[in-house]
């Protein structure tokens, strides 16, 4: 996660020599004695960025194939960094300006959402007030050419995709194609500013119980999550779950000010350490909004970071039930540092800790990639099945040092947050016919391909009348088993059965998104979604 705006620095160039200097030495010596170049040694009074750039630039002019020196620079750094813990990367440019976008919660471009049909761009959604929208595209709408230029997409979707993006400001014209129109129609887009919110969805599930879900900890997710907790309390939200599975983190800022929603004046949320980093407190103040609710958080092994920060201070106070799985256990805190080429290095300085005292970063002791394998390791050993297996493998547990929440629960550290409540993996719906058809996208393809345009959306008032509504019965599902046949993606009779029910709700869910957006595809999920049947069990008992 990263902790404050980008400074740039050069100390890492000298490093970079460091590393390369045993090979670089003796090719200097070599090439200097065989040109009858007397100096012998090479010069090392030049600095480790004129040092660096040399390297580079003889390799450039000399080597004996081609060379993209850009990529041998990423490689040395990626050397270097691969010594540290695995948190601290380097970014190069493109990267760096991808990832500061997510964060920032904006980038420039023509406001869709899209999917790849049969080779060509559905447009499936339509920012609202949007460049796009302003222009008069529609979803369903199928993107056929781009500035006059076919487009199709065969394998490489981002460089197609790319032709639509560009700068704020500056035009491009699309060729559509749609549904009840016998030619194309021409549109002319300006591209703009796009604001995506990291809250994908705020709704009521019940009468009293909200369901917010964030995607991630952007710059503006506090500020996204304050307004839409007041329009939840203002349809009488009494109790709220939040859901943070998949959530990999984001800014500490964000994350602090979340909890602080929830908590009394000045009880410590977090604090972080580092060598050349002081402690650092970080508490609530009495602004918190939503302070005596009922809370529901609820984890997987994809919460990370700045989630596992909200997730470990609610349980270290006590303050709400955290229900899923064990969390992904990343406990460091990342700053980073800008290069003046737009690339950039995430660099670890701290590590927090929770309320209690507790670091919940797991081991990386073994190097990057046992470290990247460690979920694998979990599902193998049966983590995500078996709560006698999450507790039995947790790295946590082997280090005895025990913690107590606020009331005196004991809690561990050193490997992720293990949740009051545990959500076994639901594999029932799974077979191998279920893996193919989700390998190819083929639920989103039947859906795009031959229910948006046959189901009449307007005879639906809501999410929810589309929930009791809309039916997909016998016939329909044998057309879909006939659409993934026209894919080459057949079961047996025990897999097209087994997997049935999980494969009807997909399709109806993403209908549903297709219509109203994510609060339509929660709408549907939400009914079969263990860990929200969970929480709402939970709230029922606390009534």
């Amino acid at each position: 996660m990263s902790k404050s705006p980008n400074h740039t620095f050069s100390y890492v160039l000298v490093a970079l020599v460091a590393a390369f200097i045993g090979v670089v030495l003796g090719a200097t010596y070599e090439q200097n004695r065989s040109a009858g170049n007397n100096l012998g040694l090479p010069d090392f009074a030049l600095s480790g960025n004129q040092k660096l750039d040399k390297i580079l630039r003889v390799i450039k002019t000399n080597y004996v194939d081609s060379v993209n020196t850009d990529s041998l620079q990423a490689l040395a750094i990626d050397d270097i960094l691969s010594s540290l813990d695995p948190h601290t990367v380097y970014l190069p440019p493109k990267q760096a300006k991808s990832q500061n976008e997510d964060l920032e919660g904006n980038f420039d471009g023509i406001g869709i959402e899209y999917f790849v049909l049969n080779d060509t761009v559905l447009v499936t959604s339509v920012r609202k007030a949007g460049p796009s929208a302003k222009a008069g595209l529609l979803p369903g709408d199928k993107i056929i050419a781009v500035n006059g230029e076919k487009l199709l997409v065969k394998g490489d979707t981002d460089r197609a995709v790319n032709k639509l993006r560009g700068k704020s400001g500056s035009k491009v014209n699309v060729a559509v194609l749609r549904n009840g129109h016998n030619k194309p129609i021409s549109l002319d887009i300006e591209r703009g500013r796009i604001v995506v919110s990291s809250i994908d969805v705020a709704l009521m599930l019940r009468p009293g119980i909200g369901f917010i879900k964030i995607s991630r900890f952007g710059a503006n997710t506090a500020e996204d999550f304050a307004a839409q907790l007041n329009a939840l309390q203002k349809k009488g939200m009494k109790s709220l779950i939040l859901d943070l599975r998949g959530n990999g983190g984001g800014y500490l800022n964000a994350a602090t000010a979340l909890a602080d929603q929830f908590l009394p004046d000045n009880q410590l949320i977090v604090y972080t350490q580092g060598l050349h980093e002081p402690r650092t407190d970080y508490r609530a103040t009495a602004d918190g909004s939503f302070q005596k609710g009922d809370l529901v958080i609820l984890i997987d092994e994809g919460t990370a970071s700045a989630s596992e920060i909200l997730a470990g201070a609610m349980q270290d106070l006590d303050r709400g039930w955290i229900i899923g799985r064990r969390s992904f256990g990343k406990g460091l805190v990342q700053e980073q540092f800008g290069f003046p080429d737009g690339s950039a290095m995430n660099l670890t300085i701290a590590r927090y800790y929770t309320a209690s005292g507790r670091s919940i970063q797991k081991s990386y002791a073994k190097g990057k990639e046992n470290y990247k394998e460690e979920l694998s390791r979990r599902f193998k050993h049966g983590d995500y099945v078996s709560l006698d297996s999450a507790l039995s493998d947790s790295s946590f547990l082997s280090r005895q040092v025990k913690y107590k929440t606020l009331k005196g629960r004991t809690v561990y550290g050193g490997g992720g947050i293990m949740p009051d409540v545990f959500v076994p993996f639901d594999t029932t719906g799974f077979s191998a016919f279920y893996k193919k058809v989700s390998a190819k996208g083929l639920v989103q393809g039947f859906v795009y391909a031959k229910l948006i345009n046959a189901v009449t959306p307007n005879r639906f008032k809501s999410a929810a009348a589309f929930k009791e509504e809309f039916h997909f019965g016998e016939q329909d599902y044998q057309k879909f088993l006939s659409y993934c046949a026209s894919k080459e993606v057949i079961g047996d009779k025990k897999d097209v059965k087994t997997s049935r029910h999980l494969l009807e709700s997909q399709i109806k869910a993403v209908l549903a998104r297709y219509y109203f957006g994510d609060e339509g595809f929660y709408t549907i999920t939400s009914t079969s979604d263990d860990f929200i049947n969970a929480a709402l069990e939970k709230l029922q008992e606390a009534v």
